[in-house]
């Protein structure tokens, strides 16, 4: 052993005590009295488990937060906030370490919390896969955690087995559960043991997958037992029967208070078990008048028939959430409006502020309902409710030109609003060129215009570009014009005719066939736009000699581009080109997203 690598007495110590705190408590009143030099240090290299017990023992006295080390001249004495911080920074280096990518999208208030929910989420997800199996038979607090997670805590060899109690699902729930704030279990999970199990925890969210009949008395244990902290829930891939909804719904609701507390609530993709198809729930209704705290309803994915949602629609006209968010998209809902709008056409319009939940929508999914140009027409009654509503996404529905004629004069009210609309998505709709370039001019007179719009996807024609100009010279900053035909002559309209500088911050012009006018396009546009950050051009056919453009404009640009989509154009790389891309890959915080290397890989315009 050479000499820089023979351990110093300290990082001996340091070993000792670790071993100790692993097999027990009997260090921990003498680990308190240590100068706060050694105690920072031991902090910083102790493993979780390890500085779990001596983080939970140790003495925090608010009386230390008046003293300063400079004031008490002892080091032993220190201030509760930088003891805090101290622990902190550990928990947050430990956390990084072991889910690195994960570490770096967050920054959690408390680390050792969101440390030990994280470890308890991966055991039960290692748990499930096991209880999932066919020959299992037995409780779930007895399946033994494996090896490798124990190791991740720091019980490892000798002191896995000085810890076996640790070695089960139980003592993982019984030590850690009161970390957990937020949850996703799998139906295998939601037996009645659960409760048991999680009895320490307080849940702010729940998500469930694949949930039937067969778990839900064990899950209304849960809910019931967490129903006065639970503010999020969340059902995907589920078979849920009435009696299932109902118990449920009634799991939620505190014996303490009249409302319950969930602020956002979703079932996705789930399978309800109904003869009758307009059968609505009786708990579910009042769930939903009842939940003054909900901001965000999501029921997408689930086919549930118009006459489902029509009762949903109306109860939640007369409740008195603060509702922000309603998604009820891939529903299957034609025809669900007509006849709210038959009552609309034929009385006056509700007064607006008299506290009902659409009275504060903001945003509103029914991206593929199959709805049609009457549905639309209908929709313009029932936007009367949502004076606030600032964002529409009617995607995929075939409602044509003469359904977005429809709702041109709501566009046209609302811009003279507080809150004006400002995000509209009609992708694959089945408009044409002369009725979305209607929409444009309308949008484009507007006082306050649109700040997003997509209608990709759809059969527009170069013809559109003059009116897509027209748009771009206003304050719009997303546009998404995919797919729609565009073409070799119809960039050459947009690089001619644009001359004013932009507010744009991100646009997709993909799948256009635009060849080399597409780079010509977009050298213009990122001289014009000083704020453009996204650019999706992939699939466009542009030649391989469209890189000495492209690579030419970024060099000029204002330096704000931070992704360039130019995948899926039929590139065959020259060395020539290797140096020139190299110098633009070099730029910081660029994510250039080239085409494949694959050599004569068949061109594909709709990936």
């Amino acid at each position: 052993m050479s000499e820089s690598e023979i351990p110093s007495l300290i990082s001996l110590c340091i070993d000792a005590i670790k071993t100790d705190l692993l097999r027990g408590d009997d260090l921990l009143p003498i680990i308190h009295e240590l100068p706060s030099n050694l105690l920072d240090l031991l902090v910083s290299r102790l493993p979780p488990f390890a500085l779990h017990k001596l983080h939970t023992a140790m003495p925090f006295d608010d009386r230390e937060d008046e003293f300063s080390d400079e004031c008490l001249g002892n080091s032993r004495k220190r201030g509760r906030s930088a003891r805090s911080r101290n622990f902190d920074k550990a928990w947050r280096n430990l956390f990084k370490s072991r889910w690195p990518e994960l570490g770096s999208r967050i920054e959690p208030p408390d680390w050792q919390q969101i440390y030990w929910e994280t470890h308890l989420q991966n055991c039960l997800d290692e748990v499930a896969e096991l209880a999932s199996l066919p020959s299992f038979d037995g409780c779930l607090g007895e399946i033994k955690i494996s090896d490798s997670l124990l190791e991740s805590i720091g019980c490892e060899g000798d002191m896995a087995t000085s810890t076996c109690g640790y070695s089960k699902l139980y003592h993982h729930c019984l030590h850690f559960g009161y970390f957990l704030r937020c949850l996703r279990l799998q139906n295998v999970l939601c037996d009645e043991e659960i409760c048991h199990l999680l009895r320490s925890s307080k849940l702010q969210s729940l998500e469930l997958r694949w949930i039937r009949s067969e778990h839900i008395t064990g899950l209304c244990k849960l809910l019931n037992h967490n129903s006065e902290s639970l503010t999020s829930l969340e059902f995907i891939h589920c078979t849920l029967s009435s009696a299932s909804i109902t118990a449920i719904c009634s799991s939620l609701s505190p014996k303490s208070l009249q409302a319950h507390g969930i602020k956002h609530f979703s079932i996705n993709t789930t399978k309800f078990l109904e003869t009758n198809p307009s059968s609505v729930p009786v708990e579910l209704v009042s769930f939903l008048s009842s939940g003054r705290s909900l901001y965000s309803l999501k029921l997408s994915d689930n086919h549930l028939g118009r006459k489902f949602v029509e009762v949903v629609f109306s109860t939640l006209l007369n409740a008195s959430s603060s509702l922000s968010i309603l998604d009820l998209s891939e529903d299957n809902i034609s025809g669900w409006l007509s006849e709210l709008c038959r009552r609309s056409r034929n009385n006056p319009p509700t007064p607006l502020g008299v506290g009902k939940s659409l009275q504060s929508l903001r945003v509103l999914n029914l991206r593929g309902n199959n709805l049609n140009k009457d549905d639309a027409d209908d929709l313009r009654y029932a936007l009367i409710h949502m004076p606030n509503l600032e964002v529409l996404d009617m995607s995929d529905n075939p409602i044509e030109d003469v359904g977005i004629r429809s709702l041109i004069p709501f566009f046209m009210e609302t811009s003279e609003k507080c809150t004006p609309f400002v995000d509209l998505m009609l992708e694959n709709c089945e408009l044409s060129c002369h009725g979305v370039t209607q929409l444009i001019k309308t949008l484009s007179s507007l006082s306050r215009p649109l700040k997003s719009l997509s209608v990709a996807d759809n059969d527009l024609g170069s013809q559109v570009a003059a009116a897509l100009v027209e748009l771009l010279c206003t304050s719009i900053q997303v546009l998404n014009v995919g797919g729609i035909g565009l073409g070799s002559s119809g960039f050459r309209v947009l690089q001619e005719e644009l001359t004013k500088e932009l507010k744009l911050v991100e646009i997709n012009i993909s799948k256009n066939r635009g060849g080399i006018e597409t780079a010509n396009f977009l050298s213009k546009l990122m001289s014009k736009a000083p704020e453009l950050v996204t650019v999706n051009a992939a699939y466009n056919l542009m030649p391989v000699e469209s890189l000495t453009t492209i690579c030419s404009a970024i060099k000029n640009a204002k330096g704000t581009l931070r992704r360039l989509d130019l995948s899926g154009n039929p590139w065959d790389y020259k060395p020539v080109y290797a140096s020139m891309l190299a110098d633009i890959q070099c730029i910081e915080r660029l994510v250039l997203i080239l085409p494949s290397l694959t050599p004569d890989a068949p061109y594909d315009a709709d990936p």
